[in-house]
């Protein structure tokens, strides 16, 4: 029972985390370019982790309160947060160079995960005869279809 209790814990704070994160970007992205919608769930997300963390654990509520509202909600919202969390944690307790390796480490290493998973998926997905060369393939983002408004 425990374990289900787990999951629908962190099942309603992903679901409303995932629906605050696509809302607000929609509604950004109306009056500002993308990157700075994403730009600010990953701070809010951010500035919210550290806030929760600190709170919940002095007012001690239910652990599936917090693991609803840190891992579930903020999860769905951003994972940006729990890595800023994890560096500053790290940080803090005096493992400077592993907090260093984290913050570094997560970005080179993430962008070049992203290049890989592109590039692979280009030579899986589109036949060698279609493929554009280099210079003049659109980028994926720009070729994304765009979100539909609220």
């Amino acid at each position: 029972m425990e374990v289900w209790a787990r999951v629908i814990s962190l099942s309603i704070g992903g679901v409303l985390g995932v629906n605050a994160r696509y809302w607000l970007g929609a509604w950004m992205s109306r009056w500002v370019p993308s990157p700075w919608a994403t730009f600010t769930i990953n701070i809010t997300g951010s500035f919210a982790i550290g806030f929760l963390t600190m709170t919940l654990a002095r007012w001690l509520p239910h652990p599936h309160v917090r693991l609803m509202i840190l891992t579930g909600f903020l999860g769905g919202y951003t994972t940006f947060s729990t890595y800023a969390l994890e560096s500053a944690v790290l940080w803090d307790r005096g493992a400077s160079h592993l907090a260093l390796a984290n913050m570094f480490g997560s970005i080179v290493v993430g962008v070049l995960a992203v290049f890989s998973g592109m590039a692979l998926a280009r030579d899986v997905v589109i036949p060698a005869s279609e493929r554009a060369p280099l210079a003049v393939r659109p980028s994926p983002v720009e070729s994304a279809p765009t979100k539909e408004p609220p």
